[in-house]
C-alpha cells in the first residue's frame, strides 16, 4: 500500500478507496471501449473531498483520471493499456449530486455527479427540458460529461452540449492546482478554495451573485443557423469544431469541473409523431431539407433507421425497451452499475463466460414479446429506409399537410408516412434508441463467430445528398452485419460493423474505413469525442495542451502522448 492511498483514505474514508482489481474493475473498464490499471479509485462524497483529493494526487505526481458516469464509447474515461509514465488515480464523481435551478429554472448549476435524467426530473414540473432528455440519458449519462466531451444528441434545435460557464481546477506548468471561476457567481464570504466549494455545493449565495450579463454563453445558440445552411460543404457538429472548444467545454477530463451552468428549454406542450418509410434515400433527403428550410419552426428530433438495424433491435434490443417502457429511466442508472459488477465476474472467474450481462439479458429477451407496434413492423417489412419525426403541435399542422402533398405528388414510389398514436411514437423512438447497444448484444452473444465491432459516429457535409453509405467488396466482404441509424436531421450518423471471426476490427477501421469516411468529407467523431480511439486533429491538441500543459490529466486522450509535460515518445 502506498503512502498517497493512506493519504486518500484519510480524506474520504477507506469505502470510498478502491484498490482490488475486482472492486476497480467497473472503473477501469469502458462502456465499449477501454481499460488499463489504476493505483487507486477513489469516490469523493463532496466538493471539498474532490478538491483535496485532487491536491494529493498532484502534489504526488500521479495522473488524475477524472470520470463520470463511465458512459462513453471511446474510452475517454477510463485507463489506455498500462504504458503510462506514473500510476493513475481515478476519481470518480459519480456521488457529487446537485442541481441548482437559476431564474425560477431557465438555466441551472450542475455538480460533477448531476444526471441527465435528474435533470430532466427537476426542469419537468416547471414546463422546461434539458439539452437532451432521451437517448444517453437512458444510461445515466452525466450532465458534465456531456459538457467535457461536446456530447451530441437527438434534440435538433439544442446542439451539442456547451457552455463558457464553469468552476473548474486547473493544473499550470509547474504543477499546482488552481482553482477557476467563471461560472457568472459570485461567492463574496468566501476566501480559499475549500469555502467557495462548500458555497457553491450548499447554494450560499444570492440571487444578486448571479451574473446575467449574457456576456458567456450557456449554450450552442448559433447552432440553428447552421443547421439550415443544408448547401454547406461541411458538417453542422462534430466534437473537434474549434468553435465548440472553450474550457470545460470539450475539455475532454483535461481539467477537474466542479459545475457548469447551462440554459434550460421551454418544454413543447403537445407534440406528434409521424413515422415515414421509403426505398428511396433522395426521398429522405428532400424531406430533411424541406424540413429545415421551408418552415419557421425546427422539428424536436428526426431519427432514421435502416431496416437491418430495425430487425436486430427488435432481436437484441427488445429488453432495453421493455425495461424504459414499463420501468422509465429512473432505476436503469442501478441496472447498468449492476450490469457492469456481473460483468466483472468474468475477470476474477475463468469459468465465467465474457459478457455474462448480455448473454444472460439476451436469454430474459428472447423470451418476451416484440416491443414493436404493428404498423411499425409493417413499414419494415415493406420499406428500406425509415424515420421518425417528432414535432411541435403547432408544426405539425403545418407539416402533416406538406407530407400529404409531397407522397401524393410522388406516389408509391416515393414512399408513405403515418401520424404515430402517443404510445406508437413513444415506442418507436424507444426501438431506435436501444440500437445503439444491439449490435454490441449480437457481437457478444455471437462472440464464437465473429472478430469484435466496429462503432463508428459520423458527421456527413450538409448537402450531402449521397448519404447512405455503399461499401466497397474488399470492406463488405469483411464484415457480418452493418446498422445504420442516427440523427437525420443534422447529418450525424451512427454506424456499427461486425467484422467476421479473424478479422482484426480496429485494422479495417483504421486503414479501410476512415480513409473512406476522409474522401466523403465527413468528420469523426461527431459526438461521442475523440477518446483513445481516434486521432485528435491540431486545434483540439491545442485545447487540450492550454487546459493541461502538464499533460497531468487524462494523457493519451486523443491518441497523444501519455509522457508528463507533453514530452514526445519514441516511435
Amino acid at each position: 500500500m502506498t503512502a498517497i492511498v493512506d493519504d486518500l483514505k484519510t480524506v474520504v474514508g477507506k469505502r470510498n478507496v478502491l484498490t482490488a482489481e475486482g472492486a476497480t474493475y467497473g472503473y477501469r473498464k469502458g462502456f465499449r471501449f477501454g481499460d488499463g490499471k489504476v493505483e487507486a479509485v477513489v469516490i469523493p462524497r463532496s466538493l471539498v473531498e474532490l478538491w483535496h483529493v485532487a491536491t494529493l494526487a498532484v502534489a504526488a505526481g500521479r495522473i488524475i483520471l477524472m470520470q463520470a458516469s463511465n458512459t462513453g464509447l471511446t474510452g475517454g474515461s477510463t485507463p489506455d493499456g498500462d504504458d503510462y509514465d506514473r500510476p493513475i488515480i481515478l476519481i470518480s464523481t459519480r456521488r457529487l449530486k446537485g442541481i441548482q435551478l437559476l431564474g425560477e429554472g431557465k438555466q441551472v448549476v450542475c455538480l460533477p455527479g448531476a444526471d441527465l435524467y435528474e435533470l430532466e426530473d427537476r426542469l419537468a414540473p416547471l414546463g422546461r427540458e434539458p439539452h437532451s432528455v432521451i437517448g444517453s440519458s437512458c444510461i445515466g449519462a452525466s450532465v458534465l460529461g456531456g459538457v467535457s466531451n461536446n456530447s451530441g444528441g437527438a434534440l435538433v434545435q439544442r446542439g451539442p452540449a456547451y457552455t463558457e460557464m464553469a468552476l473548474y481546477g486547473q493544473v499550470d506548468a509547474h504543477g499546482k492546482l488552481h482553482l477557476v471561476n467563471h461560472l457568472g457567481i459570485r461567492f463574496p464570504n468566501a476566501q480559499t478554495a475549500e469555502e467557495v466549494l462548500e458555497a457553491l455545493e450548499h447554494g450560499q449565495y444570492h440571487p444578486e451573485d448571479v451574473d446575467w450579463s449574457g456576456q458567456q454563453k450557456a449554450h450552442d445558440d448559433d447552432y440553428v443557423t447552421r443547421i439550415r445552411q443544408v448547401d454547406a460543404e461541411t458538417p453542422g457538429r462534430y466534437n473537434a469544431d474549434p468553435g465548440r472548444l472553450f474550457e470545460a467545454s470539450g475539455n475532454a477530463g483535461k481539467l477537474i469541473v466542479f459545475a457548469v451552468r447551462l440554459d434550460t428549454f421551454p418544454a413543447a406542450q403537445e407534440t406528434a409523431v409521424f413515422y415515414l418509410g421509403t426505398n428511396q434515400t433522395k426521398t429522405l433527403e428532400t424531406v430533411r431539407r424541406a424540413l429545415l428550410t421551408e418552415f419557421e419552426e425546427l422539428p424536436i428530433a428526426g431519427e432514421y433507421m435502416h431496416r437491418d438495424a430495425f430487425e436486430v433491435t427488435d432481436h437484441y434490443g427488445r429488453d432495453t425497451v421493455a425495461m424504459i417502457r414499463y420501468l422509465g429511466t429512473k432505476h436503469l442508472p442501478a441496472l447498468f452499475r449492476a450490469k457492469a459488477w456481473v460483468d466483472s465476474l468474468s475477470r476474477r472467474f475463468q469459468w465465467v463466460p465474457d459478457g455474462l450481462s448480455d448473454r444472460v439479458m439476451q436469454s430474459v429477451s428472447r423470451l418476451l414479446p416484440s416491443q414493436v407496434p404493428a404498423r411499425l413492423m409493417a413499414y419494415y417489412k415493406r420499406y428500406e429506409h425509415h424515420l421518425m419525426l417528432r414535432v411541435s403541435g403547432r408544426l405539425a399542422q403545418q407539416v402533416q399537410p406538406w407530407l400529404d402533398r409531397f407522397f401524393a405528388e410522388g406516389g408509391e414510389g416515393e414512399g408513405a408516412f403515418f401520424t404515430c398514436t402517443a404510445e406508437e411514437g413513444k415506442l418507436a423512438f424507444l426501438h431506435r434508441f436501444a440500437a445503439a447497444g444491439a449490435a454490441n448484444r449480437y457481437n457478444v452473444v455471437h462472440a464464437h463467430m465473429t472478430g469484435g465491432m466496429m462503432a463508428l459516429d459520423i458527421a456527413l457535409r450538409r448537402n450531402d445528398w449521397d448519404w447512405f453509405e455503399q461499401l466497397p467488396p474488399e470492406i463488405d466482404d469483411k464484415l457480418v452485419m452493418k446498422l445504420y441509424y442516427g440523427h437525420f436531421l443534422c447529418h450525424v450518423m451512427h454506424q456499427d460493423y461486425v467484422v467476421k471471426a479473424g478479422v482484426d476490427p480496429m485494422e479495417v477501421e483504421k486503414t479501410m474505413m476512415w480513409p473512406l469516411l476522409d474522401k466523403r468529407g465527413a468528420r469523426y467523431p461527431a459526438e461521442h469525442n475523440v477518446g483513445h480511439l481516434y486521432q485528435a486533429p491540431q486545434s483540439m491538441v491545442e485545447h487540450y495542451r492550454k487546459l493541461d500543459p502538464c499533460n497531468c490529466l487524462n494523457p493519451g486522450i486523443g491518441r497523444q502522448t501519455k509522457q508528463k509535460n507533453w514530452v514526445a515518445e519514441s516511435v
